[in-house]
């Protein structure tokens, strides 16, 4: 009879050897500078009435799920490197799962509201208060969220009908859909297929569209002349993160460290490039600090 393995042991940066403890540094300075930054700007976006408006509250949303997507794995990830702690049963192995690759994919769909806003924003002005209302966003969202929710439970139902025997060791730090698939003592064409629907449907199409977006609101600009380029600047700022968000998420089934970038980098930068590269935030973000140094230090 073959042995059906409900156990699994994460082994990313194995081959370390004895410099695999170091990596607990960086991971754990990233980790903290993504929590106290995401809540940092969480906090002053909903304190600040003036920052309510669909911008800020796509920024506060990206912000929520910043703070979700590390909590899911780094803290497992941290303690595997200082006492190898790397067990995790089947279950909590797919439900990890669900909740990475549905957080990534939530930042795309965050994305791409973003770069919607933009193009209302410079290129449809007059237009911008009607289609960008909260009900609109929302009305936007809702049906890449659920697309989002398909094909995420989609490939996480597939890897729970596979029977794992060969053995249980995921070369990775958290449990990856291939990373776990693979160990699949029986057919994964279907797993492979429908991941690769996945990737095609969510990061693929989302950048797909972003990319058109950009390209209309840049030849917008360049027609208007120096009207929009005060608003190019948010625009840039948003590019940057987008380039390295999906560049990280379609590399992130080459190396165990890019992928796991794929959710720490931008958990770190987005409270910098949307929090403090944003005039209204930043304006309020200092007027916290000396707040603070108001009631601590004097």
């Amino acid at each position: 009879p073959v042995l059906c393995i409900t156990n699994f042991k994460l082994t990313g940066f194995y081959s370390l050897g004895e410099w695999r403890p170091f990596l607990f540094i960086p991971y754990f300075l990233m980790f903290v500078l993504s929590i106290i930054g995401n809540s940092v700007l969480l906090y002053v976006i909903i304190a600040n009435r003036a920052l309510h408006s669909p911008m800020f509250v796509l920024i506060g949303l990206m912000a929520v799920v910043d703070l979700g997507g590390p909590m899911i794995f780094v803290p497992q990830m941290l303690f595997s490197f200082l006492f190898d702690w790397n067990g995790i049963s089947l279950p909590s192995c797919l439900i990890q799962m669900f909740c990475v690759h549905y957080s990534g994919s939530c930042q795309c769909t965050l994305l791409l509201c973003m770069a919607l806003d933009r193009y209302f924003a410079i290129c449809r002005p007059l237009f911008y208060h009607k289609h960008m209302e909260l009900s609109n966003i929302l009305k936007y969202m809702i049906v890449p969220l659920i697309r989002n929710v398909v094909l995420i439970t989609a490939v996480v139902c597939l890897a729970r009908r596979r029977s794992y025997c060969s053995t249980n060791v995921i070369d990775h730090c958290f449990c990856e859909h291939m990373a776990l698939v693979n160990l699949a003592c029986d057919d994964i064409s279907i797993n492979n297929l429908v991941g690769l629907l996945a990737a095609f449907l969510v990061p693929t199409v989302d950048f797909a569209f972003i990319t058109l977006s950009y390209i209309i609101i840049f030849v917008s600009v360049l027609k208007s002349g120096k009207t929009h380029l005060k608003a190019m600047n948010t625009c840039i700022t948003h590019i940057i993160v987008i380039t390295f968000t999906i560049a990280f998420a379609l590399m992130a089934f080459i190396r165990i460290f890019i992928s796991t970038m794929y959710v720490l980098f931008p958990s770190c930068c987005n409270p910098i490039i949307y929090g403090l590269r944003t005039k209204e935030i930043r304006h309020q973000i200092l007027k916290l600090i000396k707040q603070l140094k108001t009631v601590y230090f004097e």
